[in-house]
Parts: structure tokens; C-alpha cells; sequence
């Protein structure tokens, strides 16, 4: 610190006109040369620098309103897709209330159907059961009627002799001709 305020305080010891030397100091050269450097960088340097300095600022600004176009367009592009997804949503909506809908529709077209099917196989079931029912019962009178046969046959065989049998035989056959003279 005291070399710099030595070299300050030098600077007032200078010859003045008329001599001309090197100075070894190198603290004072250093700070003028530093000063005179700094003074043409300034001078001649300032429209570089300045040119420079104009030539980023409208890259940069550039730069910036095209952002704000890439901006603006990115807006716009998803107010679209939100407006599209709105008409989307809207769509699926309503595929979703006719589905259910149509499900619903399907469903209690299915219910009837088959509630139908299952009349139509009760009926069946029904008709099936009488059938059977008669069937059965043609079954036992017609077993009920040969066993009364067999038990009526059984009890006149037993019961009529030859001289009895022969009459009755007479008396069908006196029937069958008088039949036959009505028939002629």
C-alpha cells in the first residue's frame, strides 16, 4: 500500500519540459500505461463495444418476440385441443348416456325374452305333464279293464256250465239274425 502512495507522490517530482528519460518505476508506468490503454480501449473501442452490445440486445429481443410468437401459437394451438377435448368429452358423454341406454334396452329385451322363453318352456313343461298324466291314467284303466275282464271271464268260466254257456250262446246268435233281417 505505501509503494502505491509512493508512486502517487512521485508523480509530482517529475521533470517538466525539457527531459526526456526512462522511468523504472514500474508501480507509476504501470498506472498510466493502464490509464492510456484504458483511455484508447475507450475511445476507439466505445462503437465496437457499443456495436456489440446493439447487435445482442436485438438478438436477444429477437429472440424474445419470437418466444412470444411461438408463445402465442402454443396458446392458440391448446385452446384448440381444449376445445376439441371439450367436444370430445362431450361426444363420450353422450356414447356413454346411449350406451347405458342402449344397455338398459337390451337388458329388458333380454329380460322379456326370457321371460317368455320360460312361459312358453312352462306351458311345455305343463302340456308334457298332462300328456303324460293321461297317458298313465289310459295306462291303469286299460290294465283296470283287463283285470276286470280276466276276473269277469274268470267268474262266468266258473260259473256257467255247458248246458248254461250253450243257451247264451243260442240267445247271440237268435240276437245276430234278428240284426241281420233289420240290416237287409
Amino acid at each position: 500500500m505505501k509503494n502505491v502512495t509512493d508512486s502517487f507522490v512521485s508523480l509530482g517530482y517529475w521533470p517538466f519540459a525539457g527531459s526526456f528519460g526512462f522511468n523504472t518505476d514500474i508501480f507509476s508506468t504501470n498506472l498510466i500505461n493502464l490509464s492510456v490503454v484504458l483511455g484508447v480501449l475507450i475511445f476507439f473501442g466505445k462503437g465496437v463495444l457499443s456495436d456489440l452490445l446493439d447487435n445482442r440486445k436485438r438478438r436477444i429481443l429477437n429472440t424474445i418476440r419470437n418466444s412470444e410468437e411461438l408463445r402465442g401459437g402454443a396458446i392458440e394451438q391448446l385452446e384448440k385441443a381444449r376445445a376439441r377435448l371439450r367436444k370430445v368429452e362431450m361426444e363420450a358423454d353422450r356414447y356413454r348416456v346411449n350406451g347405458y341406454s342402449e344397455i338398459e334396452r337390451e337388458k329388458l329385451n333380454l329380460i322379456n325374452s326370457t321371460s317368455k322363453t320360460l312361459e312358453q318352456l312352462e306351458n311345455y313343461k305343463n302340456e308334457t305333464i298332462q300328456f303324460e298324466q293321461q297317458r298313465a291314467i289310459n295306462q291303469v284303466r286299460q290294465r283296470v279293464f283287463q283285470q276286470a275282464l280276466r276276473g269277469a271271464l274268470g267268474t262266468l268260466n266258473s260259473c256257467l256250465n255247458n248246458e248254461l254257456h250253450l243257451r247264451t250262446i243260442s240267445a247271440n246268435i237268435g240276437m245276430l239274425e234278428s240284426m241281420k233281417g233289420i240290416t237287409d
